[in-house]
């Protein structure tokens, strides 16, 4: 139990079993190198929320201890997984909550395919949790291929088993049933026919997680089904239910970004010394100059201008970047964009026009003219054309943020370009989706560009932008 949280930091589980208590602590030690934060106070917490829930009902404690534990949306998920590697379900217990590392009976050795399949199409006619339970214990002890002592590939040994089950042509077969029923009637019980296969599927991943712990132990099976937390997935590398919680998650970080920029410009609500209307008031107390007025602070709406390369070097990045500048123009009424490669081209009207972060990726994507010569990153013709085009109408109201990995294909620098834009601008910053070991490095020339910046800060993952922001003066 190294680095767990000692139990004896409260007398709040006196009154638990040592063994539940060291679950916990195990369980605790777990979250936090999954680096879901947990503090001492969220673990005593969690300790007297045990001594007042009924253990006997699982889903009871697992929410009591979500409640004390889990702070973030984005966390729920490593939370779920593993709670049930922790706290496992044994086969003859429903409900009850029962620590990891139970002996699992009942292989279904004694079952051929024909019954299992047969067994797999009720499972996903009746819906119900104990039929599906008990398929799930069947068919993962006659078709995973589980052995003691093999490495852990919990994910692999659920695809196997569903394969070899055939749930998925099973589901085909009632689909085309389903259709059969009528047009409304039929799209609801299809539905409910794929949400049954995802039970299964769980059911499924859950029992292969209760033989895997039993054999290796939760530690174990926790260490090698580790995953990033969605704030520490790299931009680069999103799949696509990352990118929908990317598309989530970007939303209240561009109204963060609004606010802070806005926040800027007030700080200091008073303007110059009125000098005229500080003599006035003075005759009221004799000339003494005890109280002096300050002129009205004239408070302009701050603007941000976005930069954003949606080169093929950072393509997966540019997503990132795309939803990001479309989210600070649905929040952010003063921003204008632009896309470039070699060319540049302003965006702001399709992403105002478009319906949605999709449309707008799409009409951005096929119909800016982001190409001048050849289509590979020219970071300084952009900048040049940018500043003869646009310069002009830059002031000390703009905010200007630059999207990009600084790669410009051993083209001119131009750093000149930027230079100028940045003396017009109140703050130019840079977000780099590269590691910053890498930069400078090849043909990465940041520092002739980040010279001329308010600040050049890594931006690889949803946490490195909620610092970015979070630490703007």
């Amino acid at each position: 139990m190294t680095g767990a949280v000692p139990v004896t930091a409260s007398g709040a589980g006196r009154h638990l079993a040592g063994g539940l208590l060291e679950v916990l602590a195990d369980f605790v030690e777990e979250l936090r190198a999954c680096a879901v934060p947990v503090s001492t106070t969220e673990f005593i917490d969690a300790i007297d929320a045990l001594r007042y829930l009924p253990l006997e009902d699982r889903q009871a404690v697992k929410l009591g201890l979500a409640a004390a534990l889990v702070k973030q949306e984005g966390h729920w998920h490593t939370f779920d997984t593993l709670f049930e590697l922790y706290f496992s379900l044994g086969p003859a217990t429903a409900h009850g909550l029962v620590p990891a590392g139970l002996e699992v009976t009942g292989s279904g050795d004694e079952l051929s395919p024909s019954e299992l399949a047969e067994m797999a199409l009720r499972a996903l006619l009746d819906g119900g949790p104990e039929l599906m339970a008990a398929l799930a214990r069947a068919a993962v002890g006659r078709l995973a291929g589980m052995e003691p002592g093999r490495p852990v590939g919990g994910n692999y040994y659920v695809f196997k088993t569903l394969r070899q089950l055939q749930a998925g042509s099973l589901l085909e077969r009632l689909l085309r049933s389903a259709q059969e029923t009528g047009d409304l009637e039929g799209l609801v019980l299809a539905d409910e026919y794929r949400r049954r296969l995802e039970r299964l599927r769980e059911a499924v991943q859950a029992e292969v997680h209760r033989r895997l712990v039993a054999d290796r132990g939760a530690q174990q099976v926790a260490r090698a089904l580790r995953r990033p937390l969605p704030e520490d997935i790299d931009f680069m590398h999103l799949g696509k239910e990352e990118l929908a919680a990317l598309q989530r998650a970007v939303q209240p970080l561009a109204r963060k970004l609004a606010v802070h920029l806005a926040r800027k410009r007030q700080s200091r609500a008073d303007g110059r010394l009125d000098f005229r209307g500080t003599i006035r008031r003075s005759l009221s107390y004799g000339g003494a100059l005890a109280e002096p007025l300050f002129k009205a602070k004239h408070r302009s709406k701050p603007e941000l201008w976005v930069l954003a390369d949606i080169s093929g070097s950072v393509a997966a990045f540019a997503r990132f970047t795309l939803q990001l500048v479309y989210a600070l123009s649905s929040v952010f009424s003063r921003t204008r964009a632009w896309a470039f490669i070699d060319g540049i081209d302003e965006v702001t009207g399709r992403l105002k026009d478009a319906s949605d972060m999709g449309e707008a990726v799409r009409a951005i994507n096929t119909q800016a003219d982001v190409i001048w010569a050849e289509g590979h990153s020219d970071y300084g013709h952009a900048f040049s054309d940018f500043a003869s085009r646009w310069g002009r109408e830059l002031g000390p109201r703009t905010t200007l943020l630059v999207l990009g990995d600084a790669r410009n294909n051993y083209h001119a620098v131009n750093a000149w370009a930027l230079a100028e834009v940045a003396r017009k601008c109140r703050d130019v910053w840079w977000l780099n989706p590269e590691p910053h070991a890498y930069w400078d490095t090849g043909d990465s020339v940041l520092a002739q560009y980040g010279a001329h910046c308010s600040g050049v800060h890594e931006c690889r993952n949803l946490r490195q932008l909620r610092r970015f922001i979070e630490g703007l003066p």
